[in-house]
């Protein structure tokens, strides 16, 4: 199998060389996505702030490659500050239903930015009342 970028039109400008969304199978690889805005300028202040334009984000870029919050397999959250954990997770658990995928979270010394949140995630085409194989991008 061999690994497609994949286009994210509503992806927030990149911080360094790295591509956002990269499929290979049924898998699709997201970067870790921080508080900036799709059209400019980035979001600071609470971290509940930042953390939904986070998983705004990832909603987006979900959309651009077909794809849904219900499709995400596992995630992991970076967070500069551990104290945040709680406030990351009533909003991050808003996103998703009765059947969250797989998660990490650890605290790190700090984030790309400045930020207080980072979030990547993987998504999978074949998921339950889904269809196996879809083509990717």
């Amino acid at each position: 199998m061999a690994k497609r970028i994949l286009e994210t039109p509503s992806a927030p400008p990149a911080l360094g060389p790295y591509s956002v969304a990269v499929g290979i199978g049924d898998l699709v690889f997201f970067s870790g996505q921080v508080a900036l805005r799709p059209a400019g300028g980035r979001t600071d202040g609470p971290i509940a702030d930042q953390t939904r334009q986070v998983m705004d984000n990832i909603g987006a870029l979900l959309s651009d490659v077909g794809l849904g919050y219900e499709d995400i397999v596992k995630t992991t959250i970076f967070m500069s500050d551990i104290s945040d954990y709680q406030e990351i997770n009533r909003v991050y658990a808003g996103y998703f239903g009765s059947d969250p995928p797989a998660r990490s979270a650890v605290e790190v010394s700090a984030l790309p930015g400045g930020f207080g949140v980072e979030i990547e995630v993987v998504a999978s085409r074949n998921r339950p009342g889904g269809t196996a194989g879809d083509a990717i991008g």
